[in-house]
């Protein structure tokens, strides 16, 4: 086993660009930190696929190098992984497909036509997981129509982390949070969906082993236990999907608390005792634990939008200018003179869940100039972020109060634009590692180190404040219908610019892919 005396839990967080692993102790002090990055592969428009080995190899290194960092000895590992993710086995576990991820949207045909079917909104509403190309259920449609051939021959359909689990302790498991984000869950039963199995044409026993997120394995196989230098016994904790634990990292686990980001995209999550979807299937919901579920959205579109403003609208300030473009939206006023951006660079999920739309600018005029370009691009951001907050509400949420994190925190401008927007004080904590510290707190609680998981919200400090400007938080109010009616006006647009897309000469594909 892990040491008995030692209070110290490493947290693996598999993101979609990089392994991260970061060990705390049960004071919530990190102790030390190490991550591996790897490639995310687009081979072809709409795929991005990684491979399954690198990601392997990532967790290693970064669990080596941690362990070896660190004075004493730990007492487990807990993960924490980027969901939706989808690889094919064979029957010895040697991955057949590459690790599908979210980002992919390879199979938006198939999720458009489950979306349209009489029974789309209740297989979402059943399984928590929006019909979307981004999971795995239309991912699998997919493979059974485009790779009929590779499709009969996967013994296995798993994500990342049951991969890397599958490597380190030859347990074939799967976490009801991760499988949660599958699409193939019934969320209310915790077992797997009959009708999504159907759709999909699996078999439960090609599925991993449902699990609670809190199961500890017993150990690692002697070439894992090698490879990081950990004793063989090291209870390994199987964890739970980054969302999720990022509300856990944030302290955002007692409902009314809703925990926001903004990276590369964002989401808006709260934390509730009991599963439940909005009646218009605008949220998502996903497990931490049997008594914690998160409510919310993710958007596609957050910080790259602002870097695809200064790639489009200010090249001359060259890369890494974010504090100039900052400066150049806050020539801009409040609402952009009236000026409107859908920010759907790259498509987009909450609370719509299609993948169908494109960025737009709406209400241009003669008068308006770049500031007030740059400006509208922030603005839609975060109005897109208050319409996930409002399908939060219309799923029966009370919100109290909005914790906040990511990149975007470092501008005084996005903050408060994001709280004018929201029209809520929103808090910004000390700055923790969100997943790789939820993943340590769910493994402190499973490895009866803590006593509950709600100690995450004494644990994470709150830095600032930030409050809404009236006059701000009114004009945003104002527009948001406007925002969010643009959307149903655009959508037969969007599908003929679908239509027309093979007749087109190819759009330039993105600066950078999505985080």
């Amino acid at each position: 086993m892990g040491d008995p005396t030692s209070t110290v839990v490493v947290g693996v967080d598999i993101g979609t660009t990089s392994t991260k692993a970061v060990a705390y102790d049960t004071d919530g002090r990190q102790l030390a930190a190490h991550s591996v990055g790897y490639p995310l592969d687009e081979p072809h428009p709409g795929y991005a696929e990684q491979d399954p080995a690198l990601i392997l190899d990532a967790v290693v290194d970064s669990v080596r190098a941690v362990v070896a960092e660190l004075a004493e000895p730990i007492a487990g590992l807990s993960f924490s992984t980027a969901m939706h993710s989808l690889i094919g086995l064979d029957a010895y576990g040697t991955p057949l497909t590459p690790s599908v991820t979210w980002a992919d949207s390879r199979a938006s045909a198939q999720a458009e036509r489950l979306r349209a079917a009489p029974s789309g909104l209740a297989l979402h509403r059943r399984t928590g997981t929006p019909v979307h190309p981004m999971a795995p259920l239309p991912k699998l449609v997919w493979y059974a129509e485009q790779e009929p051939k590779l499709f009969e021959r996967v013994a296995h359909w798993v994500g990342i982390k049951d991969y890397v689990l599958l490597r380190l302790t030859e347990a074939l498991v799967i976490d009801h949070s991760v499988a949660s984000a599958s699409g193939l869950l019934d969320i209310h039963q915790l077992a797997w969906d009959p009708e999504a199995l159907g759709i999909a044409g699996i078999t439960e026993e090609q599925l991993p082993q449902l699990v609670p997120t809190t199961t500890v394995l017993p150990g690692l196989t002697a070439e894992a236990a090698a490879a990081t230098g950990l004793p063989a016994a090291t209870p390994i904790v199987v964890g739970a999907g980054d969302g999720p634990l990022a509300n856990l990292g944030l302290g955002a686990v007692k409902p009314g608390v809703v925990a926001c980001s903004i990276g590369t995209s964002g989401a808006m999550r709260v934390a509730v005792e009991r599963p439940a979807v909005d009646p218009l299937g605008g949220v998502f919901c996903y497990a931490l634990t049997t008594d914690r579920w998160v409510v919310g959205g993710a958007i596609n579109n957050g910080g790259i939008v602002l870097q695809w403003a200064g790639d489009a609208l200010a090249p001359e300030l060259g890369e890494h200018a974010e504090v100039e473009l900052l400066d150049l939206a806050a020539q801009a006023p409040v609402g952009s003179g009236g000026l409107i951006m859908l920010p759907y660079l790259l498509s987009e999920r909450a609370p719509h869940w299609s993948a169908l739309p494109r960025g737009a600018y709406v209400g241009l005029t003669h008068g308006h100039r770049r500031e007030h370009l740059v400006r509208a691009a922030l603005e839609g951001v975060c109005q897109q972020l208050a319409l996930v907050l409002s399908s939060v509400r219309a799923a029966g949420n009370e919100v109290r109060e909005i914790r906040a994190s990511g990149g975007f925190a470092r501008s005084p401008l996005w903050r408060q634009m994001l709280a004018d927007a929201l029209g809520l004080p929103v808090r910004f904590p000390a700055g923790h590692e969100g997943s790789s510290f939820g993943a340590a707190l769910l493994g402190m609680q499973a490895l009866g180190l803590i006593g509950s998981i709600e100690v995450a919200a004494d644990l994470v400090r709150i830095d600032e404040t930030v409050h809404p400007d009236p006059g701000s938080a009114a004009t945003y109010a104002a527009l948001l219908p406007l925002f969010s009616e643009l959307y149903d006006a655009l959508v037969p647009t969007f599908a003929s610019l679908r239509r027309l897309a093979p007749s087109l000469p190819p759009e330039p594909p993105p600066t950078a892919p999505p985080m």
